[in-house]
């Protein structure tokens, strides 16, 4: 699986009394790989709300592999699974400074109208964004 790249730093307001990065950042470090890889296509959210649409998260999976700390590079490594439905998986990778996974993730989000109405099938321009997006990913 290919994946984009994005890096980051723990900053000290990210760690907690444990003098690790407290888990809710790994969620805002997800968003901003995800936001990052899919507005290279025209897709991240600001992008999508432009075209008439939201992708809301509807489905979160983290699993903790170990600590991040003050100061820790970090890599935020986003690529897409394929899916049958008008929504989009990602999968997510957070790699600390020695190479090895801090966390692992997936996020699904649907494809909405901006009254949160669901879409079943993909409006054509974000279909269109999404197959340049998955051909950048040998998808």
């Amino acid at each position: 699986m290919k994946y984009h790249e994005t890096r980051t730093r723990v900053r000290f307001n990210e760690v907690d009394s444990y003098q690790v990065a407290w888990h809710g950042h790994y969620v805002a470090w997800l968003e901003e790989g995800r936001n990052d890889l899919a507005g290279c296509f025209g897709l991240d959210a600001a992008q999508v709300m432009a075209m008439g649409y939201l992708a809301p998260v509807v489905a979160l999976d983290l699993k903790f592999k170990r600590p991040a700390r003050f100061g820790d590079e970090l890599r935020v490594l986003t690529s897409l699974q394929r899916t049958d439905t008008a929504s989009l998986l990602f999968v997510s990778r957070i790699v600390g400074p020695d190479g090895v996974d801090v966390a692992t993730a997936m996020t699904t989000h649907v494809i909405t109208d901006p009254g949160g109405v669901i879409q079943y099938r993909l409006p054509p321009i974000i279909a269109e964004r999404l197959g340049r997006l998955m051909a950048y990913l040998e998808l």
